[in-house]
């Protein structure tokens, strides 16, 4: 039986069935779970009924009827109607006392509990948006109600997009959203700036685009597949006195370092007002 079988043991309520909740279940079913296991809340007509034809999977209307009888419920609504969604659902959680599963960022796993009814086991996780594409990473934390056997649930769930992260305080998921979930804008941003300073250099627009991207694409593979840390492949690609330190320094000279601390930063806080504007 393989994991993602094994995960599907019972019904398995997505409530939300947008692109994160649709890449989580092309990942579930490209590992072989069953699509009868796997229930949709859905309220869009279009989505819904694309949900049951591209996946097989059971799609509803009402979120209720997705969590009926699911002992995993994955919340993939968006940070400012979670509060309504789950006290809708609080007397079916009190009842069938499921795993939940929350990506919405900013949204602690007390104000879940709360919103719930109370002493529901909760994962809180923050996948971030290259998940789409099944290249995503995912930071975790569990409330104390999640037991050994809900944890391994939730990995193996959110795995489905990519890589997982236990994270062991809840007050460093705003972190895990500053660093990875907004990450990728950082990338897109100097992807777009150099595609400018190439043109800007005499590159046609067309060679730029196609230099910078598979830069960026064999840079990330490199620091992913090589196994050495940035700050070695660094230092091998920095000839002393040639291009890539003239460009260095002058990134460092602008305080570059310290300009993309501040960022993560400013995330990382933002994280912290969301969850309170939540309250």
């Amino acid at each position: 039986m393989s994991p993602s079988s094994s995960l599907l043991t019972h019904p398995l309520a997505f409530i939300g069935g947008g692109n994160m909740a649709r890449s989580l279940i092309g990942g579930l079913l490209t590992r072989g779970a069953d699509p009868s296991r796997i229930r949709v809340a859905e309220p869009a007509d279009t989505l819904r009924a694309a949900l049951a034809a591209d996946f097989g999977v059971q799609a509803f209307a009402e979120a209720k009827e997705a969590a009926h009888g699911a002992d995993t419920w994955l919340f993939a609504v968006k940070p400012q109607v979670m509060r309504t969604v789950c006290e809708s659902l609080a007397p079916l959680a009190q009842a069938q006392r499921p795993l939940a599963v929350s990506i919405a960022a900013g949204i602690t796993t007390a104000q879940m509990q709360r919103w719930l009814g109370g002493d529901v086991a909760v994962v809180r996780s923050m996948p971030n948006t290259p998940a789409l594409l099944g290249a995503g990473v995912t930071g975790l934390y569990a409330s104390e109600e999640v037991d050994a056997a809900g944890r391994q649930r939730a990995e193996l769930l959110l795995s489905a997009a990519g890589p997982t992260v236990w994270i062991d305080s809840e007050a460093k998921m705003d972190a895990v959203t500053g660093v990875s979930g907004s990450g990728p804008a950082y990338v897109f941003l100097l992807a777009e700036a150099m595609e400018d300073a190439a043109k800007a250099e005499g590159l046609s627009a067309d060679a730029a685009r196609t230099l910078v991207l598979q830069t960026v694409l064999g840079a990330a593979r490199m620091l992913t597949e090589s196994g050495e840390t940035p700050t070695e492949l660094r230092r091998r690609v920095t000839s002393p006195n040639g291009t890539t330190q003239a460009a260095i320094e002058t990134f460092q000279a602008g305080g570059f370092e310290a300009l993309v601390a501040k960022a993560v930063h400013a995330a990382t806080v933002r994280g912290g007002e969301l969850s309170a504007a939540n309250e």
